[in-house]
């Protein structure tokens, strides 16, 4: 069955509104952290980032196994499940 949505533009959310912040985005192989930098339809650009291998508990401080990434790292939106800013 399907079920009509209303979907809201809301101001000031969204990945724009992250811009300069750290934020992890759980994507479809791998997790990725680091300050967004850049956001357009088709990716989004990560600064100092890091790719988390393993996590450890999310109420840890620190990732358990997350490498620095050496340049910054362009992600394809469509393969983003979900974002958000983790305090780490």
């Amino acid at each position: 069955m399907k079920k009509l949505v209303k979907v809201t533009n809301v101001n000031g959310e969204g990945l724009s509104s992250l811009m300069g912040e750290i934020v992890t985005f759980f994507c479809l192989n791998y997790i990725y952290t680091g300050k967004l930098a850049g956001v357009n339809v088709d990716s989004v650009k990560l600064e100092d980032a890091s790719i988390v291998y393993e996590t450890g508990s999310f109420t840890e401080a620190q990732w358990k196994d997350a490498q620095k990434l050496p340049e910054p790292v362009y992600i394809m939106r469509a393969a983003i499940e979900s974002f958000m800013i983790l305090k780490r």
